[in-house]
């Protein structure tokens, strides 16, 4: 059957798994539904995607969920107003070191757990070896510095008694060259998205040593990055987008889809990655390296658990990690381009008219719910949680002037 188009949007994604919502959305049906050309482009770096939606390439893009806070306060080679109406999911990266670091970390006690606390206690002893011993400090990449991946990264580290910008270093590889830059020795480990954890367990090369589910659990990580200039001017194919978005991620997150969805991300358009590299990030099932596997609960949502809401209160504590590593000072300007980027108020003018769950409040407090909650929602219900940072420390939304005041920074 012919389907009407009554708009055309173009979107950048990288190569990561969580682009799958977006790209199913496109390739799946479910913006065609809505009247939707999804115009899809693959990108080789985050540079690339922040840059080209700054200089309206994209309309919309699979963005790091810290990139629109940074591209909106100015952090930015090209400054542009960004908002975030909708996330990608929650979830889906590891922390993943050179064969030679996890002997180095066995030795000093961990075991092949992904406990955050043990393992970071291991590296933490490793590193101070080295430095006695007169070597090169590790050598850590992250994916970009406006990142999850960069502020998970340090918070563990800091929390395990590590400091990040003096006891080791951290560079930006863009992910799909994590696990090769790891092979050759020119990085030590890395903390990025799936596949590309797996993929470096696959080749014999790494082994992975923790996880963002465990380190946050349910914490945000995409989301869907959108030119605010292009939102104002086009606000029905907006809404269009992510209803088409919420049928996407309904659609991935069924485990009766698996094989289908990986089959998808696997092509050369996508991922160009073998089905079998998918596998963890659909099942929770991660092989960590020696044959060592472990299962996590929650490894990665695209749908559950309110995974698509944009809640402020993961805008601001993306923003309390840019204070506390110094890349802007905390001032009430930039706490409220901060909190006004994240955009709940769109998702629930979007999403209203089909009758499903919808949060009722826009922030919430971080690290409160220690198991899975159910909560009061407008439509129908709605679970949130456990969402604990693996150090115990809540985020309050409200008190960010305290919680910044008592970060330090190891």
């Amino acid at each position: 059957m012919s389907m009407t188009v009554a708009h055309e949007i173009t979107a950048g994604f990288m190569p990561l798994f969580d682009s799958a919502v977006l790209v199913v959305a496109g390739e799946m049906g479910f913006a065609a539904r809505e009247g939707i050309e999804l115009k899809l482009h693959r990108e080789t770096s985050w540079a690339n995607i922040r840059d080209r939606i700054a200089i309206g390439h994209f309309d919309v893009a699979h963005m790091l969920g810290p990139m629109p806070i940074a591209c909106s306060l100015g952090l930015t080679p090209l400054a542009s107003e960004t908002i975030v109406p909708f996330s990608l999911g929650l979830g889906g990266n590891c922390v993943t070191v050179s064969n030679a670091v996890w002997q180095g970390m066995a030795a000093d006690g961990a075991v092949p757990d992904l406990d955050p606390a043990r393992a970071g206690k291991a590296l933490g002893l490793l590193v101070r070896e080295r430095a006695a011993a007169g070597r090169e400090p590790l050598r850590f990449a992250v994916v970009h510095p406006h990142s999850g991946h960069n502020y998970e990264l340090r918070y563990w580290l800091a929390a395990c008694g590590i400091d990040p910008d003096r006891d080791i270093e951290i560079v930006i590889v863009p992910p799909p060259f994590m696990a090769d830059a790891l092979s050759v020795g020119r990085i030590d480990g890395y903390c990025v998205g799936e596949p590309w954890n797996s993929a470096a367990v696959a080749a014999g090369t790494g082994h992975i040593v923790t996880v963002k589910a465990l380190l946050w659990r349910n914490s945000p990580e995409k989301v869907l990055g959108v030119r605010k200039v292009w939102a104002e001017e086009h606000p029905d194919a907006l809404a269009a987008l992510l209803r088409a978005l919420h049928h996407s991620a309904r659609w991935c997150q069924d485990p009766a889809h698996r094989g289908e969805l990986a089959a998808l991300m696997a092509r050369p358009a996508f991922l160009g990655e073998p089905e079998a590299i998918q596998t963890p990030i659909l099942t929770g099932l991660l092989q960590l390296g020696g044959a060592a596997e472990r299962r996590v609960e929650d490894f990665f949502l695209p749908f559950d658990k309110a995974a698509n809401f944009p809640w402020k209160s993961h805008a601001l504590w993306f923003y309390t990690q840019m204070v506390r590593w110094g890349q802007l000072p905390h001032t009430p300007q930039n706490l409220a381009v901060a909190r006004d980027c994240y955009r709940p108020d769109l998702y629930r003018s979007a999403l209203k008219p089909l009758g499903v769950a919808l949060p009722g409040a826009n922030a919430k407090v971080e690290g409160a719910l220690k198991v899975a909650t159910p909560v009061g929602s407008a439509g129908a219900s709605l679970v949130l949680g456990p969402d604990g940072f693996f150090d115990g420390q809540i985020f309050d939304p409200d008190r960010i002037d305290a919680y910044i005041a008592g970060q330090g920074r190891a």
